[in-house]
């Protein structure tokens, strides 16, 4: 364990994890407000689950930063690497996140109830958080960290579930404005307006959003609006829900920075950011020689432009009826369309162009696809700057039911439910002309008149997802969950549009089309609660998930990637789906104390095992921009073991200190073997090796006070060294990122018209370290990518209630 945390340590000797402040089921309809005096809670967690089921606040999630993503907030969650370029967790592209060893795509995610799919950039099935939901809307973010409930609706659900919920309107008819600004040009402002209760149990609120904020390192924007709408009906005998969301927004992207052998061999250069160079056009032009970027740049040469481009229309509409004095039937209905692109300007003679190019244009090779001749003339097909413009364009078209029973008979109570969706996604890959008189060229604007269509792929896909269990109380301090789930999929995907290929390619990529049903009928879990005493709780749980196949057109992990008909069919016949086993143990506990200094404490300890089995891997190189053939294959498992011991010490009424630390270890539990064109097999030693990217220890620290109208908190996210090759060769060193916020709530008593007022400061990597933030793992040795941890910025929000 690193020095750094060896006194927390020592504080936290007779604490657990997470802090039990309240039940869960307190929260559910919670309205924060800007007058809120008291040291706030910084995790609650359930009292009720046999599983461990941490939560965050709306208020401790705009203490982080107003307008932080959901999946920001939980960063200071127990078990939880959540990293980015961005302050806000907003950007998509180079965000990552790890619970108990798992990745990003193999947790679930859901926004009061509605499943937001793997959260894969550039997705197929879902939508981020803070897209789904403006974050000042937000009413807590829930983490089950290792086993989410049987009814979270996910195809992706193997080490835990995120779930999101968001606000009911207010009781009382009100304005509100929150409006930050600070370093880097940044202003944010939200608006919402709340009916109250206008009559029958009637309220509703519409809110407006306006997000920008210049990039930190290059001359680029993140833009957006967002619009969120919520109605509800309370009835004698049901409560009707209808949600509304439209989201716009940009975010011109900056690329990785190559180290290792992931930069070409010739060159030195790793800067320690990679921004592009638009708005100075003429340098995306000046800069490059025969359509190459200079040879001393490596791969670490810039683009003219990145942008990822993102509009979606989501919502749902919700009953939940009383049938009887025991019984409540729930019925959600649910659609999301989401169209985007993500947009690049770069150089036509990288990463393979050339020859791809002179498949599509034959009449402009002369003599060889990279003859200067050749390059000429595609350098003037597309516009005569050297570069080209290349779009991956999405579409997500998707609706979806969700329906649970819950009866309760004596002791025992039933759940049942059933959900159902159909997605109709597509993906395809276009290519524009650039030319420096096309002034509406930008990261903020969508190309038009294609020269060509690399590819374009459909899918529809049907999942269904069942599941039952009991929560019987067998005696007054023990209860026993079990039961069940099962996850159905079909999805068929076609390519109305296939990749052409040089004549001359030794192995031509032609994408498959094809069905793939992938069903698990038997999906158990079981966990048990007691009440060992009146202040301590111990849970045990074990669960058995699994993730589906992604149906996505040329994208690498999908079996739509793979080069040929018969890799697919073959992938049919041999390749299994991921699953894993969950196994968790612990132990809740909240005191009140009488110890001088101390007053109380409360926490959780807990510890756990996975077995992760069928492993996919994409064992043959993949290429994003140019895509050539791949074979995606079970490659064994990965054995996880780790402990999160975390707590919340109180000292009187002024002070509370809260502290989370974890320790993960995932290895991989045996060697794999690739093949070549020539025949010759080599086996890759990855047995025994620690998954990169997951470090072994985290620490989570969050110091608060209150005094009155004033607050403030000072926080340190302390994330150790991690590996980034999957045979351990090279690691990136370990860092320590603190903030620090204060803010202070205005007297408004007397006034007629404002209800409450708050002005708040939020400062990001006070100290203004250096480091990797989002790493990359581009091969199992040798080289990788990171992005840098963004530096430190300054936000004022001022915040009123009328």
């Amino acid at each position: 364990m690193p020095s750094l945390n060896s006194s927390l340590r020592a504080k936290l000797a007779f604490t657990a994890s997470a802090v039990v402040l309240s039940a869960l089921s307190g929260l559910a309809h919670a309205e924060e407000s800007v007058a809120a005096a008291q040291v706030s809670e910084v995790v609650v967690t359930s009292a009720r689950t046999t599983r461990s089921a941490v939560a965050l606040e709306s208020r401790e999630i705009q203490k982080i930063l107003p307008g932080a993503s959901p999946l920001k907030a939980i960063q200071t969650l127990p078990g939880v690497l959540f990293v980015t370029a961005d302050p806000w967790g907003n950007n998509e592209q180079n965000a990552a996140l790890f619970v108990h060893g798992f990745s990003t795509q193999q947790l679930g995610y859901t926004f009061d109830g509605v499943p937001l799919g793997d959260q894969q950039y550039g997705n197929y099935n879902g939508l981020s958080p803070s897209r789904a939901l403006t974050s000042e809307n937000v009413s807590r973010v829930v983490l089950a960290s290792g086993a989410g409930a049987l009814g979270v609706a996910s195809t992706s659900n193997l080490g835990g579930a995120i779930e999101t919920f968001s606000r009911d309107p207010s009781a009382e008819r009100g304005f509100s404005v929150r409006q930050t600004v600070g370093s880097y040009e940044t202003t944010r402002t939200f608006l919402r307006a709340d009916s109250g209760d206008i009559g029958g149990g009637n309220s509703g609120y519409i809110s407006y959003l306006h997000h920008d904020a210049k990039a930190w390192d290059f001359d680029g924007h993140q833009r957006g609006d967002q619009v969120n709408a919520k109605f509800v009906h309370q009835g004698d005998r049901g409560k009707l829900t209808a949600y509304f969301d439209w989201n716009d927004k940009v975010e011109p992207n900056e690329d990785s920075t190559a180290f290792g052998n992931a930069q070409t061999a010739t060159s030195t250069y790793f800067p320690y950011t990679r921004p592009f160079l638009y708005p100075d056009l003429a340098a995306c032009s000046s800069t490059l020689t025969n359509g190459a970027p200079p040879a001393f740049q490596g791969n670490n040469f810039s683009n003219c432009f990145s942008a990822a481009q993102r509009e979606d229309l989501l919502g749902y509409v919700k009953y939940d009826y009383k049938v009887a004095s025991n019984i409540s039937w729930s019925n959600q209905a649910y659609y999301h369309h989401n169209y985007g692109r993500g947009i690049v300007a770069g150089p036509i003679n990288q990463a393979g162009l050339p020859a791809l190019f002179a498949a599509y244009f034959p009449e402009l090779v002369v003599g060889s696809p990279t003859s200067p001749a050749t390059l000429a003339a595609i350098s003037a097909k597309f516009g005569g700057t050297g570069n080209e413009v290349r779009t991956t364009e999405y579409r997500i078209n998707r609706g979806g039911l969700i329906s649970t029973v819950n009866a309760e008979f004596g002791d025992h109570k039933i759940e049942a439910g059933v959900w159902w969706e159909h997605n109709e996604d597509a993906q395809h890959r276009a290519w524009y002309p650039f030319a420096a008189a096309n002034n509406d060229l930008s990261p903020y604007d969508i190309p038009k008149h294609p020269l060509f269509i690399q590819y374009y792929a459909q899918f529809f896909v049907n999942d269904v997802q069942l599941h039952l269990q009991d929560h019987w109380r067998i005696r007054p301090d023990l209860r026993l969950e079990f039961g069940f789930k099962s996850s159905l999929q079909n999805a068929t995907g076609k390519f109305p549009i296939n990749q052409v290929n040089l004549p001359t390619v030794a192995v031509p990529v032609h994408y498959p089309s094809g069905s793939i049903t992938s069903n698990k009928w038997f999906l158990p879990q079981a966990g048990l609660l007691w009440d060992a005493t009146e202040h301590e709780q111990v849970f045990v749980n074990a669960q058995k998930n699994m993730r589906q196949f992604i149906p996505y057109g040329a994208g690498s992990g999908s079996p739509w990637s793979l080069g040929s008909q018969a890799a697919f069919d073959l992938f049919k016949q041999t390749v299994h789906p991921e699953t894993s086993w969950n196994y968790e143990i612990g132990v809740r506990t909240q005191r009140q104390v009488d110890l001088g200094f101390l007053t109380a404490f409360s926490g959780q300890a807990s510890a756990y095992h996975v077995n992760f089995k069928n492993r996919l891997l994409n064992i043959a190189a993949y290429n994003f921009i140019n895509p050539g053939a791949s074979v995606l294959a079970n490659v064994g498992g990965v054995t996880t073991n780790g402990v999160d011991v975390a707590g919340t010490l109180e000292f009187g009424p002024h002070f509370r200190l809260y502290n989370a630390i974890s320790y993960n270890k995932s290895t991989y539990d045996s060697d794999y073997q690739t093949g070549s064109a020539t025949g010759a097999i080599t086996t890759v030693r990855t047995g025994g090796k620690v998954v990169p990217l997951t470090p072994k220890w985290l620490n989570k620290t969050i110091l608060s006070t209150s005094w009155g109208a004033f607050d403030a908190q000072l926080s340190a996210d302390y994330v150790g060294s991690r590996y980034v090759t999957h045979l351990n060769d090279l690691s990136v060193k370990a860092t320590t990122v603190v903030g620090l916020e204060a803010g202070y709530r205005f007297d408004v008593t007397g006034s007629t018209w404002l209800k409450a007022a708050r002005v708040s400061a939020n400062i990001t990597n006070l100290f203004d370290r250096k480091g990797v933030s989002t790493a990359v793992v581009t091969g199992n040795s040798g080289g990788y990518a990171a992005f840098p941890l963004a530096p430190r910025m300054g936000f004022v929000t001022v915040a009123a209630d009328f």
